[in-house]
């Protein structure tokens, strides 16, 4: 009796280890996925943020462009204005001194 006693409380012990071992590799493996959703997840936001930088710095580059095109064009208009403005100061400079002639 004393025998059985001891094996009921060996095979309790037994059945009470390996439960515990299963119980702790199935949360092991169920916090192993978490884990790995949670970097998924936040993998997946820090892409999509790189991403809308990325867009961004596309758009920037394009708006540069544009700025530069337009200082050009600026910057070419502003010399035929000035060569114009030269050209009618000449022309003013000749009608004063034919004035002048005139006048003498």
């Amino acid at each position: 009796m004393l025998l059985m006693t001891i094996e009921v409380a060996l095979l309790i012990s037994a059945v009470s280890l390996a439960f515990g071992l299963y119980k702790g590799i199935a949360d092991s493996k169920r916090n192993h996925k978490k884990d790995v959703q949670d970097d998924t997840s936040a993998l997946t936001t820090v892409i999509v943020k790189l991403e809308t930088i990325s867009n961004g710095v596309t758009e920037i580059k394009s708006e540069m462009n544009n700025i530069k095109s337009e200082l050009k064009e600026s910057r070419e208009r502003i010399i035929k204005v000035e060569e114009s403005s030269k050209q009618a100061h000449k022309r003013l400079d000749s009608l004063e001194s034919r004035q002048k002639i005139l006048a003498e």
